[in-house]
């Protein structure tokens, strides 16, 4: 389905949810990243409800209370920040029910502004078709394109029949490196050297030697 989005039909949700279970010993498999992603900074456009809603913990991953929906019409993309650099090995989802599960799921790995406007000019990084169900799903990633990951977006283009799409868990298996930040270089000149000094232009059209 083509769909348009103006600043009238798609809003982004930038509300934050810090209602995350830290203490809990479930923490899935040793390479889940929900302790690597930036909650705080998780958008959701289109959306009736903040993107961080549905970045829940590994026990949580069934749960239905939270979930993020769109709002206009059935599109809807997800913006995800990491806190450093990872390379992905698997998309997890749950989503639905029924006809409100996405038709597919569209990845772009290092869009941090991603929208509706510019989403037809970019190319995807991989693509699934997204089945229906009430467990999570697990899509592996082609990791040699997913390899230094600052940032995923999630673009669900249509439902498979209702007016609206719903998702109820994201999460990603993979490995996390911190990223690191380079000091600027300051090169400082000790001594005027004429031969490292290009020759100025003087007034009478001809080369002139700077005079210090």
């Amino acid at each position: 389905m083509a769909h348009q989005h103006d600043g009238h039909c798609g809003h982004e949700s930038t509300e934050h949810d810090h209602d995350h279970d830290h203490d809990s010993t479930d923490l899935g498999p040793k390479d889940n990243l929900f302790s690597r992603i930036d909650r705080d900074n998780v958008v959701a456009l289109n959306a009736l409800s903040p993107g961080p809603a549905v970045i829940k913990p590994w026990h949580e991953r069934l749960d239905e209370e939270k979930s993020v929906e769109s709002d206009a019409d059935d599109q809807m993309i997800i913006r995800i920040p990491f806190t450093g650099s990872v390379k992905l090995r698997s998309l997890l989802l749950k989503t639905g029910p029924t006809d409100q599960t996405p038709l597919k799921v569209v990845l772009f790995a290092n869009e941090s502004s991603l929208d509706f406007q510019d989403i037809s000019d970019k190319t995807p990084t991989q693509e699934f078709t997204v089945a229906q169900g009430r467990e999570v799903g697990e899509y592996a990633l082609r990791t040699a394109k997913f390899s230094n990951v600052s940032s995923i977006s999630l673009f669900f283009p249509e439902a498979q029949g209702a007016d609206t799409t719903k998702i109820y868990y994201v999460g990603f298996l993979g490995l996390w490196t911190e990223r690191k930040m380079s000091a600027p270089v300051t090169v400082y000149e000790t001594q005027a050297n004429l031969a490292d000094h290009e020759k100025i232009q003087g007034t009478d059209g001809g080369m002139s030697t700077p005079q210090f």
